[in-house]
């Protein structure tokens, strides 16, 4: 038996849809997926089996011009998940054809890929688009940069998925399986739930707010019921920040965590007793630890 494995690295736009590929080629919610912007932090490896062959996708930080120390570090933690990976796969919305910014990875890509790294191209949200439109840009593309394969794919309604899912796992190099058949991330299970929250805080807060907050998992305490209590905090840069995720008389902090409860209890199957709370820490966004706890490099945000 020929057993395949490696990575592929998920790069693209914010919004692209890489954590909703992510996750649609797991089988399971690895990525947390909102329609707002830079909602990826970190790479987040999701592990997905087809046949033989084991492919860890590594979901990267959407690339975008960066501003603040932590755009820098989620930048960073993007490229360097593309230059470890054996195949680069780059989403593309179709509904918004080559941008400023698309044309931007390309730039990098040409200078930065690998002479023997394998780069794809994925154009996501076909079913936004018509057929003559796809070939335009199908052809605008492969014209700008040399993929070795494009594949049309709706990664929400899973069109084309599979296919791009079977290719993979032919294309990555013969050798043994990285992690065990049945594990699905490679993340730990206090940072998923973090994760899971800080997902809840995004859909649920405005403007800018859930990109000035953080999520830490404080404690985790397994009981003879076989339930847990999870015990989080809420990191915010402001004052003003900690009234609005509280809510009029608690109601938003309590919206959040029945929202965030229900959806780590059905991840792990178990019942769940989540406890948040929050606090201000003005600059937790210049904190080497924060930065630890989020998976990302702190000195990656001083370049």
């Amino acid at each position: 038996m020929t057993t395949r494995a490696g990575f592929v690295a998920l790069i693209g736009e914010p919004n692209a849809g890489k954590s909703t590929l992510l996750n649609r080629m797991v089988g399971a919610k690895v990525s947390i997926v909102t329609h707002k912007v830079q909602t990826t932090r970190a790479r987040i490896r999701g592990i997905a089996m087809d046949g033989e062959a084991q492919i860890v996708f590594v979901d990267t930080p959407g690339l975008f011009r960066p501003r603040r120390r932590l755009d820098r570090a989620m930048v960073a933690a993007a490229w360097g998940g593309a230059a470890d990976a054996d195949i680069v796969v780059l989403l593309i919305e179709a509904h918004r054809g080559p941008t400023d910014g698309v044309q931007a990875i390309l730039d990098a890509l040409a200078e930065r890929a690998m002479p023997d790294q394998i780069v794809a191209l994925a154009i996501n949200k076909i079913d936004r688009v018509k057929a003559q439109v796809l070939l335009d840009l199908t052809q605008t593309l492969n014209d700008a940069y040399p993929f070795a394969k494009t594949f049309l794919i709706s990664a929400e309604r899973g069109h084309g998925t599979e296919d791009l899912k079977h290719w993979l796992g032919e294309t990555l190099p013969e050798g043994p399986w990285l992690y065990p058949e049945d594990q699905i991330a490679d993340l730990s299970l206090r940072m998923i739930a973090a994760e899971m929250t800080r997902e809840k805080c995004t859909l649920r807060l405005h403007q800018e707010l859930p990109y000035q907050l953080t999520v830490e998992t404080e404690s985790w305490q397994d009981r003879k019921d076989g339930s847990v209590r999870i015990d989080q905090m809420i990191y915010v840069a402001r004052d003003g920040h900690k009234g609005i995720v509280l809510g009029n008389k608690g109601e938003t902090i309590k919206a959040i965590s029945q929202s965030a409860r229900a959806e780590i209890g059905e991840f792990l199957g178990r019942t769940v007793h989540l406890f948040l709370q929050v606090k201000v820490r003005e600059n937790w966004q210049e904190e080497a630890e924060r930065y630890d706890e989020i998976g990302l490099s702190f000195k990656d945000g001083n370049t």
